[in-house]
């Protein structure tokens, strides 16, 4: 069979089981901007983003006949860049140390800061924060995580969690206040 960018799912799906290097590529170029941007919260910069996802499809590739047809493809090569994210986050040894750090109180933002920032913006600014707490950030602000949930998958104590988000959350507002004194947003 020919594989090309205009082949359905299903049809890339069976080439990439019969180990097809031409539909792995196209199912890979499919899926490659949505899949970079999980990858992306996750990671200190593109080059390691691109390296969990790389990993990531890997593990797609090898295991792409357990995919089930009842749910969409993309949400279960979502869950692998997801899992692979955190795997890779369980390596770096700075979540190791635990703080009892009293959390900080919820932090209000001006709402003229934060409708002057984009979207992109944001992720930018999310993008600056210590690996450590930028990923506790995401789970929890993003992802939607618990505490409890996140300590769990990363292997750290609910109270590290809390200290790694409150700390998230003091330099975003810190980050978003500088932006909001420049006219233009330099990031």
């Amino acid at each position: 069979m020919k594989y090309s960018k205009h082949s359905s799912n299903e049809d890339l799906i069976k080439g990439c089981i019969l180990e097809n290097r031409l539909a792995q590529k196209y199912l890979y170029e499919r899926f490659y901007g949505q899949m970079l941007g999980t990858a992306y919260r996750y990671s200190s910069s593109k080059e390691e983003a691109i390296e969990v996802l790389n990993s990531a499809f890997f593990k797609v590739f090898r295991s792409i006949e357990k995919y089930k047809p009842t749910g969409s493809l993309a949400g279960w090569i979502s869950t692998i860049v997801f899992n692979t994210s955190i795997d890779f986050i369980r390596k770096q040894k700075t979540y190791k140390a635990s703080m009892d750090f009293e959390t900080e109180k919820e932090v209000t933002f001006r709402s003229d800061a934060l409708d002057n920032l984009l979207v992109e913006d944001i992720y930018k600014l999310i993008q600056k924060l210590p690996p450590a707490s930028r990923n506790v950030f995401c789970l929890y602000a993003i992802d939607g995580f618990k505490h409890r949930e996140i300590a769990e998958r990363l292997g750290i104590s609910e109270g590290t969690s809390k200290w790694h988000y409150a700390e998230a959350r003091k330099e975003l507002r810190t980050l978003i206040g500088q932006n909001d004194k420049n006219t233009s947003v330099t990031i």
